[in-house]
């Protein structure tokens, strides 16, 4: 008995001395890897690129959320498009995964025979898909052969009246405070309307000349666009050199500027631009939509807009006909995600204040993200936000506030749709940003040990190239692989 009792403890303390051993060597390891990332973060402080920069970079272990790194996780920094993780999780908590854009289709007066004697109205609900080319159900033609179709159902040929865009449910102002000028004629600066259209988007075709200094010449837009006046000071840049073009063009006006270079040698160079006013846009497309199915609209364009410059009252009688719905927002956010679409940010923010307030504005929108998240324990200081795309250069966030919301997204059931719409950069699925001297990574890796790593870097007004400050970020990062 005495034997078996001394055999028994000795098993005992040779199973506790494993145990403890384990525990050190795990301790061990979870030193290595910050020890890793403090050599690594040194040198990269220490890089001439930096000089003048600020950086933050904040990392935690996935399962047990212990701090791995931490440097400057409460300095405020610009995010650029990491941002957009932030408006991705909170629109999955308020609005849900299914939730669809509805924009209606109606009518005042009386439909009488095969006239109605009224207008058509299409009530916008900020859908930023509408029109768009990456939904089979949304694209430009098919939404155009709904809406005629939604008149051929009720046997309606002639419209006495006008086509009334309803935009009374969302702000004027079309792009938030605080975005630049040299932003907001090109496709990435396409603001948010309570009618948005192919995403707010055309292509400038140009023509270049065979030398460096050679004028360019405007070939069309695609599409064809209701109103298009253009100073074109774009000149013939040096062969293979890209696209260093700039649209200037003001929301609501007419003319607009353009300036910088494309290569030389070109006959039909793509540069991207934004809709100055996208329901009038809607409205040419539209129109001629209807010549071409026999559809006779006696009036104009009319809109909210008009109205309030006008100084009329914007109430309108509404008769509900049918609506286009937009595909589900997991799917939005897929595309919001992968390739950063500016414009989905600005339209969800704005459509948080619409369901939660009934009216859609940035503003509001910004304000509900920040209450939301300081319920869940981020102090809305750390989210000192004016957009939702992180466009804006007036933006401040902290990795620590970022990280948070990444931790927060992985508990959740939508997590593997988020999860599924971050892009794969330096083999980690990561959301990338940027702007002008800023550059940004937020997201998730797996290391080949199985451990899990949630991380947020922001780099602020670094020098050079930025492709420089990008290889240098891998190196850093690369010490979670």
């Amino acid at each position: 008995m005495v034997k078996f009792d001394r055999l028994m403890f000795m098993n005992m303390k040779k199973i506790i001395v494993a145990l403890i051993c384990m525990f050190f060597v795990s301790i061990g390891f979870a030193q290595s890897v910050s020890q890793k990332l403090q050599k690594a973060w040194e040198l990269f402080e220490n890089d001439s690129q930096l000089k003048h920069a600020i950086s933050s970079l904040y990392i935690i272990d996935a399962n047990t959320e212990e701090v791995v790194f931490d440097k400057n996780s409460q300095i405020g920094l610009a995010p650029a498009s990491t941002q957009k993780i932030i408006t991705a999780a909170t629109a999955f908590e308020l609005l849900g995964k299914d939730f669809n854009f509805n924009t209606k289709i109606g009518y005042n007066g009386k439909i009488i025979d095969d006239t109605l004697k009224g207008d058509l109205i299409i009530k916008g609900s900020s859908d930023p898909t509408l029109g768009s080319w990456r939904y089979k159900n949304s694209i430009r033609e098919n939404c155009l052969s709904i809406i005629s179709g939604i008149l051929t159902e009720n046997k309606i040929k002639v419209i006495t009246g006008d086509i009334f865009i309803d935009e009374s449910s969302f702000e004027t102002q079309t792009v938030p405070d605080g975005w630049i000028w040299q932003d907001l004629g090109n496709y990435y600066g396409a603001g948010s309307s309570a009618l948005s259209w192919n995403e707010n988007q055309y292509d400038l075709i140009l023509k270049s000349g065979n030398k460096v200094g050679d004028n360019t010449k405007i070939v069309e837009t695609i599409p064809e666009l209701d109103v298009f006046s253009m100073i074109n000071e774009i000149k013939s840049g040096p062969k293979g050199s890209g696209d260093n073009a700039y649209i200037y063009l003001a929301p609501y006006t007419v003319n607009g500027l353009l300036k910088g270079t494309i290569p030389a040698g070109e006959d039909a160079f793509k540069i991207s631009g934004s809709f100055a006013y996208s329901s009038g846009q809607f409205y040419k497309e539209l129109i001629n939509k209807f010549q071409n199915v026999g559809i006779t609209v006696n009036g104009k364009l009319n809109s909210t807009l008009y109205l309030i410059a006008n100084e009329e009252t914007t109430a309108k009688d509404f008769k509900y006909l049918n609506s286009i719905k937009s595909p589900s927002l997991d799917s939005i956010i897929y595309w919001f995600l992968k390739k950063s679409i500016n414009l989905y940010g600005e339209a969800l923010i704005k459509t948080f204040a619409f369901e939660k307030k009934g009216f859609g504005s940035s503003d509001g929108g910004v304000k509900i993200v920040k209450d939301f998240w300081k319920q869940k324990g981020i102090d809305d200081d750390e989210l000192n936000i004016s957009d939702g795309s992180g466009l804006s250069p007036q933006n401040r966030v902290t990795t620590h506030a970022q990280v948070q919301i990444l931790k927060y997204a992985k508990s959740k059931d939508w997590f593997p749709y988020f999860y599924d719409g971050l892009p794969d950069y330096n083999g980690m699925k990561m959301k990338s940003g940027t702007i002008r001297d800023v550059k940004g990574f937020s997201g998730y890796h797996k290391a080949k040990d199985g451990k899990e790593y949630v991380f947020s870097f922001l780099v602020n007004n670094y020098n050079g190239r930025t492709s420089g400050v990008v290889s240098k970020m891998y190196k850093v990062l690369d010490e979670l692989k």
